[in-house]
């Protein structure tokens, strides 16, 4: 039997793979769920509002659905039989505060404007999706560095 042993969580170096594997199976869900759900309301409406809307839901629960399952599983594992209860505190804190302005304000405004440029449904939302993302992710990887770079500080010791 193979057992994992977390022994300081500040040594552990999470370069791009472990992020792309992490969010990739989210990001194909969500963007799977953000084109059924916005194509999926086309047949009673074609408001770009109601289009885009749709398929954030749709987005936000594929999402973060799979990325739940992934952090609660991380943790079960780390846990070892302990207290699971942190997983959704680790789910919430994963991004931060730039993921609420995304959620709220950049994915909605991006997704709307690409629907109402775009001559289909679907293509609007993939544009908006991709701007969106670009925006978000933009964000995070300045969100994680910045906060790399002050632990780093923080951990220095003075002579």
């Amino acid at each position: 039997m193979t057992t994992i042993e977390i022994t300081d969580a500040g040594a552990v170096r999470r370069g791009p793979v472990f992020w792309v594997c992490r969010h990739l199976p989210g990001e194909i869900a969500g963007t799977a769920a953000l084109v059924l759900a916005g194509l999926g309301v086309t047949v009673w409406t074609d408001a770009p509002v109601t289009i885009a809307l749709a398929g954030l839901a749709g987005a936000v629960i594929g999402f973060y659905g799979v990325l739940a399952i992934t952090i609660y599983s991380e943790h079960s594992i780390a846990a070892h039989g302990r207290d699971r209860r942190g997983a959704l505190a680790l789910l919430m804190a994963e991004f931060g505060p730039v993921e609420f302005v995304d959620t709220l304000i950049v994915r909605p405004a991006a997704l709307m404007l690409g629907v109402w440029m775009a001559p289909e449904p679907i293509w609007g939302l993939l544009a908006g999706k991709i701007a969106a993302d670009l925006v978000f992710y933009a964000a995070v990887a300045k969100s994680h560095s910045t906060r790399g770079s002050h632990a780093a500080r923080g951990r220095q010791t003075v002579p």
